[in-house]
């Protein structure tokens, strides 16, 4: 099996749809894809979410590489425009409380985790390291998966996984939960 790196896409425009990262965003793409470099990927996969194919491309692109759609790497529900922010997020808490709960216009927390363990299977048959560009949500859904309920520190459930974090997987373990380190100091 090969190592994988889950990135968390970095710092989006605020507001609902499907934003694309702010400067600061790119900046940390940026940083990231410099840190990932040294460990010689093989492949860069993007969720199709602007905020997280614009990671993944300057991933790739740093890399020498091309970026790989993956639809199973988006995020578990989005902020649509139709929708109040209060309703969105009363959703959202809710999915997070009960996993089998199904937003509208997204997949409970269960199967999204389920989702993304499905992705981790089919690329560690894959030669690596690679990295996979996904969201917060998806990526704590997938924790709670593998590693079981009341494991995760409470702020990540709660909080989210900040912009740019790596989370590294080999052979369905978890090795480090939403790094940040690689986004303080020189590169």
């Amino acid at each position: 099996m090969t190592l994988i790196y889950l990135v968390q896409h970095g710092e989006k425009e605020p507001g609902p749809g499907d934003p694309g990262l702010t400067a600061a965003g790119r900046e940390q793409a940026g940083r990231t894809a410099r840190w990932l470099h040294g460990f010689g990927l093989r492949a860069v996969y993007g969720s199709p979410q602007r905020r997280g194919w614009e990671t993944a491309e300057i991933i790739a692109s740093v890399c020498g590489l091309g970026a790989r759609r993956d639809v199973r790497l988006r995020e578990r529900m989005s902020w649509d425009d139709g929708q109040a922010q209060e309703e969105f997020t009363a959703e959202w808490a809710r999915s997070v409380r009960e996993r089998d709960y199904v937003p509208s216009g997204g997949d409970s927390s269960r199967r999204a985790g389920e989702r993304l363990r499905a992705f981790l299977l089919d690329v560690a048959a894959e030669p690596g390291p690679v990295a996979a560009v996904t969201d917060g949500g998806v990526t704590v859904d997938l924790l709670r998966t593998l590693l079981g309920e009341g494991v995760l520190p409470r702020g990540l459930l709660h909080d989210g996984v900040p912009s740019c974090a790596v989370t590294t997987v080999h052979n369905l373990d978890v090795i480090e939960i939403a790094s940040v380190a690689h986004l303080w100091g020189p590169l």
